[in-house]
């Protein structure tokens, strides 16, 4: 009976220290951070105060993403910044700054594959951009 457990003890034991290294791991993994610091900082910096390092080469002002929420009446505008960030489904008479990211990030699933299986775009793009709308909820000046 011994030798019956001693294997399958072990078994689990390994599985708890894999798992628990799978949720450090991803404690430590930002995805709305990344995606804020790869697509957005270069105009909006670092910190979300609106003097990224393209700023000068923009033709308008680049808004501060920290207060979005005291702008709104101390609540984050949640829809506008979706379909900002998004920018299929705006109308714009007069062109706009601001990359429309959801075709950016269509494009991006476009080239992933997984199991031979084209991934579903809109939620990719979803999912991204939900990312960095709470990124961005955590910028808020309180």
């Amino acid at each position: 009976m011994k030798l019956k457990w001693k294997p399958c003890c072990l078994t689990l034991v390994a599985a708890a220290a894999c798992v628990s290294g799978f949720a450090y791991a991803a404690d430590k993994v930002d995805i709305g951070k990344q995606e804020y610091e790869t697509s957005c900082a270069n105009c909006h910096g670092l910190k979300g105060e609106g003097n990224g390092p393209y700023m000068a080469s923009l033709k308008s002002n680049v808004p501060k993403l920290t207060t979005l929420s005291k702008n709104n009446g101390g609540v984050f505008p949640y829809e506008r910044v979706y379909d900002t960030i998004d920018g299929r489904y705006l109308i714009e008479s007069h062109g706009r700054d601001m990359p429309i990211w959801g075709n950016r990030y269509c494009t991006d699933v476009s080239k992933r594959l997984w199991d031979d299986y084209p991934a579903d775009a809109e939620s990719f793009v979803r999912s991204r951009i939900l990312a960095l709308i709470d990124y961005l909820n955590r910028l808020q000046h309180k």
